[in-house]
């Protein structure tokens, strides 16, 4: 079988959505599969293109034997709305004008968001006449319409009509969570033509290490009690929350609270910080993905955070996972799907999103109890390698795709007859 995936963002980026597509595809092709994915070039999150690479009308690239067709976008930082919006049309475009490059594919998939990102593979399929799976990681445009990032009732209307469309023509829909699946019948899939597949953790590369000290040591962090935050400092996530918990735990003098990436919001946390002078808050640049787990094996527990809003009940961070495979104990500030995850992993304490009192208070609890830290952090990693083992899940996804193939000529949509695979159900 020949996939063709079609994704914004692509190692060598290390986002969420970057690892995920990769974790994935790379195992599909280890199982004998030929995949071809098209993507832009690396650029995330500063909008400026990573060395070695050109924005160039098309270009082939490798990443290890799967095979990367990277097509010229738009390029732009993760932040400002007018300019990402163009950023994800021009790729809309290069991929739908670029795809015949791409030859005898046997099924599409799509990720979204990117909102436009998800929406080429219905066309990219029509031109291949072959079937589509659309991938939802993230609810738009309900998610943006929660962010305030947009407020046009006119244009959410006609976002919305045309998620509905993307839903009932798909041939099948990957949902990350139980919540994405029910929305997406909502708006008119049909029940059968909906699959669960989760984020996971990879195993291998996140595994049950001892503290880091020589990243703690480059940090000066020497002896103190270190909780992280590692991903995208963006909209939905609250970290001022962390600075007002910084600011009751000052005169706590072996805590320490790291915030490592980039995104819409970092610029702000920067200012802030220095402006309420706090001296226990380092606030570090991305690194790359193979430096991730190092990076939370320095860390003692970590935060896992999103705004107080409805619509963030229905998402489960991935970074949940990394620190549950690495045995590291978790503060979560989010509802939903997550919290019963932590809840009966019984590997964190939760708290309230953008609750700072509460999360001062878990953190001091974490910092001055040793052993509770090392029964939920060993309690996560028993946990997330029954249920949440990204090999398993890939394989299940993978079922997926080959029952779509194989069904091909059953109508799409609502009509489909494909089973519904819920790896990583509660």
């Amino acid at each position: 079988m020949h996939i063709l995936f079609l994704t914004h963002y692509f190692p060598p980026e290390s986002n969420a959505p970057a690892v995920r597509t990769f974790e994935n595809v790379k195992r599909w092709v280890k199982w004998g599969h030929r995949v071809t994915v098209v993507t832009c070039v690396p650029n995330h999150p500063d909008g400026v293109v990573y060395p070695g690479y050109s924005n160039r009308l098309s270009q082939w690239d490798r990443s290890g034997d799967i095979r990367v067709l990277r097509v010229a976008t738009v390029l732009s930082a993760n932040a400002g709305l007018f300019r990402r919006t163009a950023s994800h049309v021009s790729f809309f475009l290069s991929a739908i004008l670029l795809c015949g490059r791409v030859k005898d594919v046997d099924v599409v998939i799509s990720t979204s968001p990117q909102f436009f990102c998800g929406m080429s593979g219905y066309f990219v399929s029509r031109l291949k006449g072959c079937a589509w799976v659309l991938e939802i990681r993230d609810l738009w445009p309900a998610a943006i319409k929660a962010l305030g990032a947009v407020k046009r009732p006119a244009l959410i209307a006609f976002l919305e009509k045309l998620e509905g469309f993307l839903y009932r023509r798909a041939d099948h829909t990957i949902a990350l969570t139980r919540s994405f699946k029910r929305h997406i019948v909502e708006r008119g899939a049909g029940e059968a033509s909906v699959s669960v597949v989760t984020n996971g953790a990879d195993l291998e590369r996140f595994q049950v290490m001892a503290r880091e000290d020589s990243a703690r040591d480059g940090l000066k962090l020497d002896a103190k009690f270190v909780i992280s935050y590692i991903g995208t400092l963006g909209m939905a996530h609250g970290l001022e929350t962390v600075l007002s918990a910084a600011e009751l735990l000052q005169s706590e003098k072996d805590i320490a609270f790291l915030l490592m990436g980039n995104g819409a919001e970092r610029g702000r946390l920067l200012e802030k910080k220095k402006a309420r002078s706090l001296q226990n808050v380092l606030i570090l640049p991305p690194r790359p993905m193979r430096e991730v787990p190092g990076f939370i094996a320095a860390s003692d527990a970590c935060m896992v955070l999103l705004k107080k809003h409805e619509i963030f009940r229905t998402v489960i961070p991935s970074k949940i996972f990394e620190a549950m495979a690495m045995a590291r104990p978790i503060v979560l500030g989010v509802g939903g799907e997550a919290g019963e995850i932590v809840h009966r992993a019984r590997c964190g304490i939760l708290i309230d999103p953008e609750d700072h009192r509460r999360l001062a208070e878990a953190v001091l609890r974490l910092s001055r109890d040793p052993g509770l830290c090392a029964r939920l952090g060993k309690n996560g990693r028993d946990y997330v390698v029954e249920h949440f083992d990204r090999e398993k899940l890939a394989g299940g996804y993978l079922s997926v795709i080959e029952k779509v193939w194989k069904n091909k000529s059953v109508p799409a949509g609502p009509g489909s007859n494909c089973h519904v695979v819920e790896k990583g159900a509660l």
